[in-house]
């Protein structure tokens, strides 16, 4: 099948904390493989990480590099309590917890994340960017979403990953800015905005069930309970799909980010695992063929093992 190398195409990547690192393995294998570079890429959260870092200049193989060799996220927070494990470590985090509630806006002021950002961005600004750029996030002021296009895009990247307790809110003039996930985790009307007609989206937040014996930490509670909130308001409003739609789902929590090899690993396999449905979204004969779709849905099933792993593919049509 003929690609079309001169294809105008949107990338969307979704929220979902350490899953959003798979986003590193769906870049590698499309770059891999050789599709087009997207000509717009938006993201929310951690898929604004990896979208405006990819958009900044890097490359797939040195995202993924950069995650294998050198990131350790215990290096980019200033909340000592992140570090410590075992019971101990759940009392001091309950502790901190508390006491930020009560004195301050996050467990983290996010400026060791954002001085990283901004070192592996080159400190660019929307303008300067290899790919044009988009993220989200959500004013507290006026609990509206907003887009960010303008200015540092570290800056723009650190308010959509704020997720509320976790990092203090970043402010903009009179705006507080806040995760952009909680406005809309997969962000599609911001290219559709931008006059993108073909849209591939990656969601790695998929919602699913999970033992009590997770929820062994404040920060985890609260986070499975906005998780909850979130998943139901997507459900209700979600009416602008993409194109192409790629799952990448496991078992690997939010806070996985040990996991760096597995995820990248997820994110690359669901790409060659249906490479044939990605080539009819590359090729020419696509608009012939959305016709008589709606979108085409691609992913791994939410049991995902590496080894047991077979690949699904899922086709909507149009009544």
């Amino acid at each position: 099948m003929r690609i079309d190398r001169k294809l105008k195409w949107a990338l969307v990547l979704s929220g979902g904390g350490a899953r959003g690192i798979a986003h590193i393995g769906v870049l590698k294998a499309l770059s891999e493989i050789g599709f087009p570079e997207p000509s717009l890429v938006v993201g929310t959260s951690m898929g604004a990480i990896v979208g405006g870092l990819y958009a900044c200049g890097m490359a797939a193989a040195e995202l993924h590099r950069f995650v294998r060799d050198e990131f350790d996220i215990t290096n980019y927070l200033d909340s000592f309590v992140f570090k410590l494990a075992g019971p101990l470590g759940r009392v001091f985090q309950a502790g901190q917890f508390l006491g930020s509630l009560a004195t301050g806006s996050g467990i983290d002021s996010g400026a060791r994340v954002l001085t990283l950002i901004e070192k592996l961005s080159g400190a660019k600004s929307f303008n300067e960017t290899r790919i044009p750029f988009r993220c989200n996030a959500v004013d507290l002021s006026n609990g509206r979403e907003v887009v960010l296009r303008s200015g540092s895009v570290a800056r723009a990247i650190r308010a959509s990953m704020s997720f509320p307790i976790f990092f203090e809110p970043l402010r903009e003039g009179n705006m507080y800015l806040v995760d952009g996930g909680l406005a809309d985790n997969l962000p599609v009307h911001i290219a559709r905005a931008e006059g993108f007609k073909r849209i591939l989206a990656v969601d790695v937040g998929n919602f699913r069930i999970i033992p009590g014996s997770d929820f062994n930490t404040g920060y985890k509670i609260l986070y499975r309970s906005l998780e909850v909130v979130l998943h139901q308001l997507n459900q209700l409003k979600r009416s602008d799909k993409p194109e192409l739609l790629l799952h990448v789902s496991g078992k690997a929590t939010p806070f996985a980010f040990f996991k760096k090899d597995e995820l990248v690993a997820m994110g690359e396999r669901v790409v060659r695992e249906n490479e044939d449905t990605i080539r009819v979204f590359f090729s020419r004969s696509f608009g012939a063929r959305a016709a008589h779709w709606r979108h085409i849905e691609c992913g791994i099933s939410p049991g995902y093992e590496p080894e047991k792993f077979k690949g699904e593919v899922f086709r909507e049509q149009t009544p």
